[in-house]
């Protein structure tokens, strides 16, 4: 017979019928006459009774289960007389697949505190908000791919393994095969000659430059892969290993990549409030009662658009008093996002053109030299959740850049390259996947969000 999953079971118009179910122990119920267990398997929060009475021979394992227990269990489909479930099942035999040390098996049939659920990182998809978690992450990346492969976007793999800063801010994890114990050097400097690559290699922190390479050729390209970035931030909002979602789009400017990056935020946000909900109904009753209605608010909202000279002066005329006072050039924080979206405008906003000087080499110029088609997507309760720009595509100008950034001519030759034959007009942006969830979710903390959390002095499992 072949298994069916307890999220299957409970969208069956009727009971009725035999049925194979495979999942664990989370409670069990014993009397003299039977045995109620609830059993989950991951494909829904909801449990899925089993009723195994005292004529079923396997009564007597049934009886001496325990949370975490692994079972399979064939038996016949019936309306349930429980209040809150519609269907259980009546077993007609039941084989314990795995033990669970009741003494040792760590999660009970209670709340679990987050920290203590990140020190078992292996067992705490079990629990309801991760295995909600779980299940949000693949929508929400499912979505990801939707959204673009409907619009003709190329998916495209860019490396893990690089040489290339595309921040330009030096945070990178370093790639080596030389013997730490004995660095070979050369006048103070660490000699590459015998290292893997022959060169310094990092690990990736953007696929954005390679997605330029092909987006001179594909046209519409996206990447979606993990990035890393060696901060020593030890916050609520940083992890060191995340996954960005990165478009390029050739021919496209950035008025049309404010329009992308709102059309692709309300799909995402659709997409859930429209497949997610049941998990969605348990993230707004346990972690944030505003979540569903703020997610319904972006997909049905125009999003506000604004320069960065302009954001600055409402914040100035605000009368708030900001931790970080604000004035002209300033990289704007959180909580002046948060101002804008919640408090002044009360929908999503677009800043754009923010001063050079806060933004990377890539960005392509204004007029007047002084700001960059940049823009910001800012959202109610996160602050800013897509980042990105019209590139440079005008090969002097981008020299110029490069120059002030101190960044070599030389090893970004293949990248001035894409200036010199056939420049187009091109821009991308980027999305943090884990900060799409902590905000889908309403989860406060990004660790939760993410199945094993690399943060400065932790990289465990």
């Amino acid at each position: 017979m072949q298994r069916s999953k307890i999220k299957d079971i409970f969208i069956q118009e009727q009971a009725g019928g035999d049925v194979l179910v495979q999942g664990w122990v989370k409670t069990r119920r014993s009397s003299k006459l039977v045995t109620f267990l609830q059993i989950t398997d991951g494909s829904t929060l909801q449990d899925l009774q089993i009723v195994v009475d005292e004529a079923n021979p396997g009564h007597e394992a049934a009886a001496a289960l325990t949370t975490g227990c692994s079972v399979s269990v064939e038996g016949v489909l019936v309306d349930s007389p429980g209040q809150g479930q519609r269907y259980e099942v009546q077993a007609k035999t039941l084989t314990v697949l795995g033990g669970s040390d009741p003494e040792t098996y760590p999660l009970q049939k209670k709340r679990h505190s987050p920290e203590f659920l990140r020190e078992i990182a292996h067992l705490r998809p079990r629990t309801n908000t991760f295995g909600a978690m779980a299940r949000v992450r693949n929508s929400v990346a499912y979505a990801i791919h939707t959204f673009f492969q409907g619009r003709g976007f190329q998916f495209i793999q860019t490396p893990i393994i690089t040489a290339s800063d595309a921040e330009g801010a030096g945070s990178m994890f370093q790639v080596t095969t030389l013997d730490l114990n004995d660095v070979p050097k050369d006048g103070g400097a660490v000699k590459h000659d015998d290292d893997f690559f022959g060169k310094p290699a990092f690990l990736t922190v953007s696929g954005q430059l390679e997605a330029e390479i092909f987006a001179m050729a594909l046209s519409d390209v996206y990447t979606f892969g993990p990035t890393f970035r060696a901060e020593n931030s030890n916050t609520s909002r940083h992890l060191a290993e995340f996954w960005m979602v990165e478009p390029e789009v050739a021919f496209c400017q950035l008025d049309g990549l404010t329009e992308l990056a709102e059309d692709f935020l309300k799909h995402l946000c659709g997409h859930v409030l429209e497949n997610c909900v049941e998990d969605m109904e348990f993230f707004n009753k346990w972690y944030d009662d505003s979540t569903i209605a703020t997610l319904e608010g972006i997909a049905n909202s125009q999003f506000e658009r604004i320069t960065y000279t302009e954001a600055v002066k409402l914040l100035q005329e605000s009368g708030e008093k900001f931790e970080y006072p604000v004035s002209w050039g300033i990289d704007l924080q959180s909580e002046h996002e948060r101002y804008l979206t919640e408090t002044k405008i009360q929908k999503p906003v677009i800043v754009t053109d923010y001063p050079k000087d806060i933004k990377a080499f890539y960005m392509r110029l204004n007029d007047g030299g002084e700001t960059v088609r940049a823009m910001d997507v800012l959202v109610p309760r996160i602050g800013e959740i897509i980042g990105g720009s019209q590139r440079e595509e005008r090969r002097d100008l981008l020299e110029g850049r490069m120059t002030e950034a101190g960044i070599s001519h030389d090893e970004y030759s293949w990248y001035l390259d894409l200036r010199s034959y056939g420049t187009v007009p091109h821009s991308g942006f980027g999305l943090g996947f884990e900060r799409t969830i902590q905000f889908v979710t309403g989860v406060s903390n990004i660790r939760d969000v993410i199945p094993f959390p690399r943060t400065p002095k932790s990289a465990e499992f």
